[in-house]
């Protein structure tokens, strides 16, 4: 008896870690969470004399594809910065994709504020940089405070629960999703090397050959996988940054998907009468082979009912997730800091540009741009919220984090800034992170007392 209790205790407890291991793992500032936790462990790493070696070593390694004549190789480092990323601006693509044909930016009216926000977010903090490092050896790196890391900005949001209107999470998504189209851009114009016109040709007209297959009706996603990785190693080798050609390769995939919502409410209707006339009495589903195939027919049409970059979204999302932004995380945010003077890049014009356009110009770009926007009646401000509410949720588009400390490594690719931009970025969003959520928690309790 006493064996039968034990082994029911470790079933619960078993059960019950599994279960808040799933709600974590769902929950919207998990993301954030491993984000900050690889980021912690790889400066660690970077700063302890037994293990900066190997840390180091470990960016430097070539890894490499060889097959007969082909060669592809690149540092562990490059791979992660020039491949990963790729499939997370894949993501971006198809969740910009999403929004402007179904989301937040499908209309005028739905738009007007996120990308107003956006714009504001982005313009203030590059003029703030630009006014501190004009004619510097800084100079050039005007793009870093522009950008948002919307799975820090939602996960802290997400952290004070109901007492935010859903309508404000939306409206940071969506804002989110416009600077992160604003970056691309920025990127592609702005941080691009020479071009090799022939390579970046051939993988336009590649990246022809999947829009063409998109226009002929062909869904499946696997056959864009190989066109995709070929515009991305085309892309590679011609100057542009290949994250580029992630975002373009995503607006080739299909949206629409190979049934319609009337086939599918009609087909799924005929199923279940289907299935309840094959029901046997005192028989499993699993033992009856005519509920199997009713069940196998409800499948096949419910997947030819989601189209394929809904698919590819669901499933390429938690890989981004809780692998490629964390291991971005891991790979770039090892900083050594060989004094504490290093500690002081706030003292330098490049610090203060970044520190006070990613705390100052984010919230301001966005709250002024908002403003003006509700002003002039081509918006009104998201249900349910107030002014103060917003002001807040600008704050939190001061966390830079990842997608700056991309920029950065843009930006100042080659030289020893890249580590100071590095800090500047960090201690900056950290900055930003915390007092954002003061605010909001703040503007919350201020907004219920009135």
């Amino acid at each position: 008896m006493a064996k039968r209790k034990r082994k029911f205790r470790s079933l619960r407890n078993w059960y019950v870690i599994r279960r808040r291991g799933s709600n974590f793992l769902g929950s919207q500032w998990a993301g954030g969470a491993f984000l900050v936790l690889f980021s912690i462990v790889a400066l660690v790493l970077a700063n302890l004399e037994a293990t900066k070696h190997a840390y180091h070593h470990l960016l430097e390694t070539q890894i490499g594809v060889h097959i007969n004549n082909f060669r592809l190789e690149m540092a562990f480092e490059e791979w992660v910065n020039d491949a990963l990323m790729a499939i997370f601006f894949f993501v971006v693509g198809l969740e910009i994709k999403r929004g402007i044909i179904a989301g937040e930016l499908s209309s005028l009216k739905h738009a007007a504020l996120p990308v107003a926000a956006a714009i504001g977010g982005m313009v203030v903090p590059a003029a703030i940089y630009a006014v501190l490092n004009g004619g510097t050896e800084f100079s050039a790196g005007w793009g870093i405070p522009m950008a948002t890391d919307i799975a820090f900005a939602i996960g802290i949001l997400s952290l004070l629960g109901k007492r935010v209107p859903l309508s404000l999470k939306i409206f940071l998504t969506a804002l989110a999703i416009v600077d992160d189209l604003g970056a691309i851009l920025v990127i592609a114009i702005f941080y691009t090397s020479s071009i090799n016109f022939i390579m970046l040709g051939i993988g336009l007209a590649v990246l022809g050959l999947m829009f063409w297959m998109n226009f002929r009706g062909i869904k499946p996603s696997l056959l864009y996988l190989i066109p995709g990785i070929t515009v991305w190693f085309f892309f590679l080798n011609s100057g542009v940054h290949s994250t580029i050609a992630g975002v373009l390769a995503a607006m080739a995939i299909p949206t629409a998907p190979r049934f319609s919502k009337k086939y599918f409410l009609y087909k799924t209707k005929y199923f279940i009468e289907e299935f309840r006339h094959t029901d046997k009495p005192g028989v499993p589903v699993i033992s009856n082979p005519d509920q199997m195939e009713v069940l196998s027919k409800v499948n096949f049409v419910t997947n030819a009912t989601t189209s394929p970059s809904q698919k590819l979204e669901h499933i390429l999302n938690p890989w981004v997730t809780f692998l490629i932004m964390p291991v971005f995380a891991f790979t770039n945010a090892g900083v050594e800091l060989h004094s504490i003077n290093d500690l002081r890049v706030l003292n330098s014009t490049q610090g203060l540009g970044i520190f006070f356009g990613l705390v100052l110009g984010k919230p301001l770009g966005i709250f002024l741009f908002c403003w003006l926007t509700i002003k002039a009646k081509w918006a009104v401000l998201p249900a349910n919220s107030t002014w103060n509410m917003l002001f807040g949720v600008a704050c939190l588009g001061g966390i830079g984090f990842t997608m700056s400390i991309f920029i950065d490594n843009l930006a100042f690719a080659g030289t020893p800034w890249v580590d100071t931009g590095k800090i500047a970025v960090l201690i900056a969003s950290v900055t930003a992170a915390v007092f954002g959520a003061l605010v909001i928690n703040f503007m919350v309790k201020k907004d219920k007392i009135h």
